[in-house]
């Protein structure tokens, strides 16, 4: 019996798993969008419970992430980093399709509150950079 993402249920947990664990180790991944949206949904979660910082959510990790480096990373430097966040930990970044069969491809990265105010910024800036070309142009009579 197929499910979601072309897969049968132990396989799809399995892949989920895999590409967690390399999004907390390697703080940015680059998958197809489909599976991007799941394992942000998953990672989000994740992180969310951590912020509890009791043995019950690291135990919850230990279960769930596949190394344990991971989970240190996620003790040690992402739970700092997010201790004034309660989401948005993950970011979704759509990117050219794949060459062989243009599935839709993405970037997930790790990021801060600095980094999203830069990326709201940046833009801010490339719309008004649309605006102005806009209005350089000589209406048309």
């Amino acid at each position: 019996m197929k499910t979601s993402l072309s897969r049968k249920d132990n396989h799809r947990k399995s892949l989920i798993r895999n590409l967690a664990t390399s999004l907390i180790l390697y703080e940015e991944i680059r998958t197809t969008l489909p599976k991007a949206k799941e394992v942000k949904s998953q990672v989000e979660h994740l992180l969310a419970d951590a912020q509890k910082n009791n043995l019950a959510s690291y135990r919850k990790l230990l279960s769930f992430l596949y190394d344990s480096k991971a989970v240190l990373k996620i003790s040690e430097v992402l739970i700092p980093r997010y201790k004034d966040q309660k989401t948005g930990y993950i970011q979704i970044f759509r990117i050219k399709p794949r060459l062989g069969d243009s599935a839709p491809m993405a970037i997930l990265k790790l990021i801060s509150d600095k980094e999203k105010i830069l990326d709201e910024n940046l833009i801010k800036d490339k719309n008004a950079a649309k605006y102005e070309k806009n209005t350089d142009k000589p209406k048309a009579k």
